[in-house]
């Protein structure tokens, strides 16, 4: 297994006689190495008018000159330190109001190369240059912080009072329905059934979250909506009563015949009575401070692309209309002060239903911000209003967010001045996207934080140890234990980040648009209504979960579990990854594992903030390692069916043969080993022994 030549293992006669048969000597390219935290960028989020350090380092004695390209200006770099193995180069700049752009040009004998985000290149190439922008800092408390998705309506119910009842209302066409049984399977089309789970649940939890070793809790939505998901927002100025008090309850449900909302007066009075709303927003606080006592943290789900048909401003199903306190809407009346608020191609009023809505769906119909101001004002005071007392949530996750407004101009624009608002009100919030693509353009420091990280974590990871793309819904055995795949994939989208984008960004196994991670290591495709509920369950490999929890633990970002994947919870995609919370039912040996990993990923800033450095693999194995100022680990997966040996270079982690390796977790199939068993690497290198389906994490030790 050959993990590249190491210049400085050669000989000094080897090295010259190099020379004079080559006439230039051979670059160690393993040995170049720079990027954006604070051991090679100091500070690392500058100001404008800071003056920055920036280093690089070498092979001991096998570079030249090292220049520093900045905005094009090139610059000497000065070796300022080296020991045995590497020399260090730094220049000290000052930072400007602009973004910089920034690379390394490295001269070796008659040869120059560069080096960029993605390594050393032969040619420039712009599209990888490292960057600054001044002023551009992500939340310190995010950084690689532990978070817990929770999809409120599965995780526990604390509160039957506040339940969705049987014919409560009527959703795309049938009624709404009670779920009795916690531990049924979501139907196929699941979205109208309610299982009762609600903040009170989650308040009775926060002991167990606590000593999981959770600091962040993500709410999938928590507004005044009538599906189960709420990413069809009726209400933004109100939690739902379902997930808090109903104070006010009375009315009654519909007929069985009965389909129109206009009728449904239980459910009327239940989301539109002051009363309900203000107690259930009080209890919300309650909740975050709880969380915030506890150290936790609280994001909330912000949908600002579209809302939902059910929506006050439009009320296309009657259910404001004529009620105390609610202003016409868009639907009922074209003299509604919300008309501008949606954009009516044509139609007649009153009850007008030709609205756009988002790819088509009338229930969600699209927010038409491009021409009224006063929606874009209402949701700005919606996003401060949150973040500020008395709720204090630290932070939004923005649904579809490329997706809002009706140009990309426009979209730029809107997040630009959400960004103001929201860290105007609470500087220390988190603004996080989800987004499928390249998110460079939206990462400039004047938008979002960072965002849900599917392509610079799980679909690489998914590819790479399942061979099962995130939906369960295609096999790819060519990407199945490619870790040349895996780690071109990660370098390059990881490149579009900067390193306080890359080091917030939520990075899930599973969450509740795509299949269960668990039922993932099956390899098999299907979905619940293809295949059943029970076919998610089958054939599982528990040991892949564990290597996938050892790498998500050990990678820059904020590992993010979907509740319920440290339980052993399956499912394939959406509805059937929404099953519940299996309170009783737990898998004690995959929460174990989970807590130990949280731990070794908390107790060492190296994981967090460190940098990065691949160091090889080959068909289903890989390693990696991490490092910083203080500690050095090396990460290795084994996800093949028997045991296997790999030679890890220990040495472009700049650990030498004297420092000793001592082992702090190995997961297996069956179970997890904490025991600290020790190593040496020898000339560099460290060979190690893995069990089928294993992951382990080792870390230099000071020898006393």
């Amino acid at each position: 297994m050959d993990f590249g030549l190491n210049f400085n293992q050669l000989s000094r006669s080897e090295k010259l006689q190099m020379y004079i048969s080559n006439m230039t000597p051979v670059l160690d390219k393993k040995a170049l190495f720079s990027d954006g935290t604070k051991m090679f960028r100091n500070p690392p989020e500058p100001e404008a008018g800071d003056e920055v350090t920036i280093k690089l380092r070498a092979a001991r004695e096998n570079v030249d000159v090292v220049y520093l390209i900045w905005n094009g200006q090139r610059m000497v770099m000065d070796r300022f330190k080296n020991n045995r193995r590497f020399d260090y180069y730094e220049r000290t700049v000052t930072v400007g109001n602009d973004k910089v752009e920034y690379y390394f040009e490295i001269t070796s004998g008659r040869k120059t190369f560069y080096y960029n985000k993605i390594g050393v290149l032969t040619e420039k190439n712009k599209f990888y240059n490292f960057s600054i922008m001044p002023g551009f800092k992500t939340p310190d408390w995010a950084k690689g912080a532990v978070m817990y998705q929770i999809y409120t309506d599965r995780f526990c119910s604390g509160d039957v009072s506040n339940n969705v009842v049987d014919h409560e209302y009527n959703y795309i066409g049938e009624h709404v329905s009670e779920v009795t049984d916690w531990n049924k399977y979501p139907a196929a089309m699941g979205v109208r059934e309610f299982y009762g789970g609600d903040i009170k649940g989650i308040m009775s939890k926060l002991d167990y979250l606590e000593d999981l070793g959770v600091e962040v809790i993500y709410l999938n939505p928590m507004f005044v909506s009538p599906s189960n998901h709420k990413y069809d927002i009726q209400d933004y100025d109100n939690i739902d009563p379902h997930f808090g008090v109903i104070v006010k309850d009375g009315g009654e449900p519909l007929a069985p015949d009965d389909f129109d909302n206009k009728h449904a007066t239980k459910y009327i009075t239940r989301v539109a009575s002051q009363e309900n709303l203000d107690a259930t927003n009080a209890l919300f606080a309650e909740f975050v401070q709880k969380a915030h006592d506890r150290g936790i943290r609280v994001i909330l789900d912000g949908v600002f692309n579209h809302c939902g048909s059910f929506n006050k401003w439009l009320d296309r199903e009657r259910i404001y209309e004529g009620q105390e306190g609610y202003e016409a809407g868009a639907y009922i009346s074209k003299e509604s002060p919300y008309h501008t608020f949606f954009k009516f191609p044509q139609g007649n009023w009153p009850y007008n239903g030709q609205y756009y809505g988002w790819w088509g769906h009338d229930t969600l119909p699209k927010l038409n911000y491009e021409e009224s101001q006063k929606l874009h004002d209402y949701i700005m005071q919606i996003a401060r209003k949150w973040v500020s007392p008395p709720y204090n949530v630290d932070g939004w996750r923005l649904d579809v967010a490329a997706d809002l407004g009706f140009s990309n101009e426009y979209n730029h624009k809107f997040w630009r001045d959400f960004r103001n608002s929201v860290k105007e009100a609470n500087p220390d919030a988190l603004i996080l996207a989800e987004h499928y693509g390249d998110p460079y353009g939206w990462l400039q420091g004047n938008e979002w934080d960072t965002v849900m990280n599917y392509d610079a974590f799980m679909e690489p990871l998914t590819w790479f140890l399942t061979g099962v793309e995130k939906h369960s819904d295609e096999y790819r055995g060519d990407l199945l234990g490619n870790h040349e795949a895996f780690f071109g994939s990660m370098n390059h989208h990881m490149s579009r980040f900067n390193t306080q984008s890359l080091q917030v960004a939520m990075n899930e196994l599973s969450n509740h648009d795509h299949s269960r991670f668990l039922t993932r290591t099956n390899r098999k495709v299907g979905r619940t209504g293809s295949v059943g509920p029970e076919a998610a369950n089958e054939n599982i490999n528990k040991g892949v979960l564990k290597e996938a929890v050892v790498i998500q633990m050990t990678w820059p970002g904020a590992p993010t579990i979907y509740y319920g994947d440290e339980a052993g919870v399956c499912g394939w995609t959406d509805p059937d990854n929404r099953r519940t919370y299996p309170w009783g039912h737990e898998d004690m040996e995959l929460i174990n594992v989970h807590k130990e990993l949280i731990k070794i990923h908390k107790d060492y800033n190296a994981l967090k903030t460190g940098s990065i450095i691949f160091l090889g693999g080959g068909p289903m194995y890989l390693s990696y390692g991490r490092f910083d100022e203080e500690d050095k680990f090396v990460i290795a997966i084994n996800n093949h069916n028997d045991h296997l040996t790999m030679n890890i270079n220990t040495w472009e982690l700049g650990i030498e043969d004297t420092d000793r390796l001592v082992r702090l977790i190995l997961t297996t199939e069956d179970g997890h080993d904490l025991s600290a068993e020790t190593y040496h690497s020898e000339n560099g290198v460290l060979k190690l022994t893995l069990p089928a389906y294993s992951g382990v994490i080792i870390k230099t030790v000071e020898e006393y």
